[in-house]
């Protein structure tokens, strides 16, 4: 194996691990990031002026009984999971158009992967 070769091969492995620690997910921020949702997000089953969140991954969007949608959130299609609550909370009315939710989105791409791990733990 060539020196450079070998260069390139830990140059790359270096940043692999350096972008994997960036990206780490951390529950405990998620929670605190979670605390801007939690004005119309509960986390403990009950509806507010938001669907709870609690047991959201693996759901189909529009679907919690007893929960008013829009009409684009019920027609949205979309099951809830780390991919499609990213896009969500990246841009909601880019991901789901004509949503109500009168939120920006978060644009901090960590902050998102703590508060969808957090929602991962809402069971």
């Amino acid at each position: 194996m060539s020196k450079l070769f070998r260069q390139a091969i830990a140059i790359f492995a270096s940043f692999a691990l350096n972008a994997g620690a960036v990206l780490a997910q951390n529950i405990e921020s998620g929670k605190a990031v979670f605390a801007q949702c939690a004005a119309c997000h509960s986390t403990d089953g009950a509806s507010g002026a938001g669907p709870t969140l609690k047991g959201i991954i693996g759901r189909k969007a529009g679907t919690l009984e007893g929960f008013r949608y829009s009409r684009a959130m019920k027609s949205a299609g979309t099951a809830w999971d780390a991919e499609s609550l990213s896009a969500f909370l990246t841009a909601p009315q880019k991901a789901v158009p004509g949503n109500v939710m009168p939120f920006p989105g978060i644009p901090d791409a960590k902050q998102i992967a703590d508060v969808v791990a957090y929602l991962r733990t809402l069971k």
